[in-house]
């Protein structure tokens, strides 16, 4: 399979790339362009959670459609089809996390620029990616300043103790890496690829244990 590791994906709505992953789930960062919708589509086998870092969306379903701005999230179950179309003059910025990683698990139904029933896009739409591209390091990995892209900054943190967990506000969005949250062992509550607001996760870490080896990314929006 490509590995995406140094490439840009064109897309008829815009772009996208892989800034992340691990092996349990993969993370890119996706440009739609104003009035450009990605297609209406599914992903059998694999969880999909969306954090729109700057613009705004609207994302539609089979029935109903909510619509999203920066830093507001989603988390779109195996198999439920839905097309995220940018409604800011400037387009929008989203990542899209993906449980777990496997860019041909993809089922169009309906797509505005005839790709329905098609595979995901091939190597005649690849570019080399630049070195201005997002790319998030693991923990602890030597680098001069948290990155920071689209007035968001996104840090990626261990955590070994519950109350490292509390704190953040509701304006946080966090999304778990690795391990989690678990009642007991096990017996999970808060899973890799899960994306949860600060508030809730403060609300959660107390009464719960992290699983060992847990990392998190805590993106937050830049004071200007």
């Amino acid at each position: 399979m490509q590995s995406f590791d140094d490439i840009v994906v064109r897309k008829p709505w815009g772009h996208e790339y892989l800034c992340y992953r691990n092996e349990i789930l993969a993370i890119w960062l996706l440009h739609i362009r104003e009035g450009q919708r990605t297609s209406l589509h599914c992903h059998p086998n694999k969880h999909t959670g969306l954090v729109v870092l700057d613009g705004a969306v609207k994302i539609r379903f089979l029935r109903g459609e909510v619509q999203l701005q920066g830093l507001d999230k989603i988390h779109i179950f195996r198999a439920r089809f839905h097309s995220t179309e940018a409604l800011s003059p400037k387009g929008a910025y989203l990542l899209e996390i993906e449980t777990p990683e496997d860019k041909l698990d993809l089922v169009r139904l309906e797509d505005s620029y005839g790709r329905a029933g098609q595979n995901y896009e091939g190597s005649q739409h690849y570019t080399i990616k630049t070195n201005e591209a997002l790319k998030i390091l693991e923990p602890g990995v030597n680098q001069a300043s948290e990155p920071t892209i689209h007035g968001c900054q996104i840090t990626h943190i261990g955590v070994h103790h519950s109350q490292e967990l509390t704190g953040y506000g509701g304006e946080v969005v966090v999304v778990i890496v690795r391990g989690g949250l678990w009642i007991t062992k096990g017996n999970q509550i808060l899973y890799p690829g899960d994306v949860v607001d600060g508030w809730s996760l403060g609300r959660l870490a107390p009464t719960f244990q992290v699983v060992p080896g847990t990392t998190i990314l805590v993106i937050r929006r830049i004071e200007t």
